[in-house]
């Protein structure tokens, strides 16, 4: 879904609450937050489905091919919008983690990483992904992933911020910032960057983006609080009441659709990742999934 920042006082308090304020809020009651949307009919539902029957799953075939299975998993990974595209969640499985040239491991945004390790059918096998401690992992990614879409139901500023203290620590460069819309949207907040466009150096600007944020800093919790904390306040002054952008909120890929100011920004993001690596560039099929991949991407941007 794409969220819209709406007035939320009536829905927590007799006070009218900020941005920063419902952030707090949540991240330091986070255990409690999480539990009421774990306790939730649908997520319950959902959930007790993917424990009983993820067991079943022997192959790659057998994961893509369970359509409630496979969306429960890239919901809980933030992918859902490729729950249709098999073709490319089968090649990222195949792929493994592994190898650095690998698929999961070349395309930008960081959760096909993250999504393949939780799912390593290559290097650890088929009952790797229903042990106990994998089910628990995913189950919990899926009720903090609904949390925070629904928490973007009502300011998405909090989302966000949700999403980036989340998901920031696993990135790994510059260009995963890069390859992420929601955490970009936030980097630009915070340092008040301009909008990335089809003539932007992909390159130059994700070293922009390190010198400004060295990642160092994702990885400790102390920098980290205070980064998502300097976007909650900045948030607020650009898209809050009164703010330069109030009109025109910042909007959440979430949930299978994303916003994206400029599509030819994304292909090019996406295009000079993939062809930048050789190994995976030199194979014969390179060049159709670096297409494939680039208008998959495209056709799931709404502008």
């Amino acid at each position: 879904m794409t969220a819209k920042r709406t007035n939320d006082g009536a829905r927590r308090g007799f006070a009218v609450s900020t941005t920063t304020s419902t952030y707090l809020s949540i991240s330091q009651n986070l255990a409690r937050y999480q539990q009421m949307v774990a306790d939730q009919p649908a997520v319950k539902t959902a959930s007790e489905y993917y424990a009983a029957n993820i067991g079943d799953v022997a192959s790659i075939s057998d994961f893509v091919g369970n359509y409630r299975l496979l969306s429960y998993a890239l919901d809980a990974y933030g992918l859902g919008e490729y729950v249709n595209d098999t073709a490319l969640v089968t090649k990222v499985l195949e792929g493994g983690v592994t190898n650095s040239k690998s698929l999961a491991n070349t395309l930008s945004d960081p959760n096909w990483k993250t999504f393949a390790t939780a799912f390593d059918f290559v290097g650890s096998g088929a009952h790797s992904i229903s042990t106990s401690s994998a089910v628990q992992t995913t189950e919990s990614d899926y009720v903090e992933e609904q949390l925070e879409t629904q928490e973007g139901e009502q300011d998405p500023g909090v989302q966000l911020a949700l999403y980036f203290r989340r998901v920031a620590p696993t990135v790994t460069s510059g260009l995963g910032i890069m390859g992420d819309e929601n955490l970009l949207d936030v980097v630009q907040t915070i340092f008040g960057l301009p909008a990335v466009s089809s003539s932007t150096d992909v390159n130059t600007e994700a070293n922009e983006i390190t010198r400004l944020m060295p990642l160092s800093e994702l990885q400790n919790s102390k920098e980290l609080t205070q980064l998502t904390e300097r976007f909650t306040a900045a948030y607020e002054m650009d898209y809050g009441t009164g703010g330069a952008d109030a009109s025109m909120p910042l909007t959440v890929v979430s949930d299978g659709n994303s916003t994206i100011s400029d599509t030819a920004a994304a292909s090019s993001i996406l295009d000079s990742v993939i062809s930048s690596n050789s190994d995976f560039s030199s194979d014969s099929t390179a060049s159709y999934f670096e297409s494939a991949l680039i208008s998959a991407a495209q056709a799931s941007f709404t502008v």
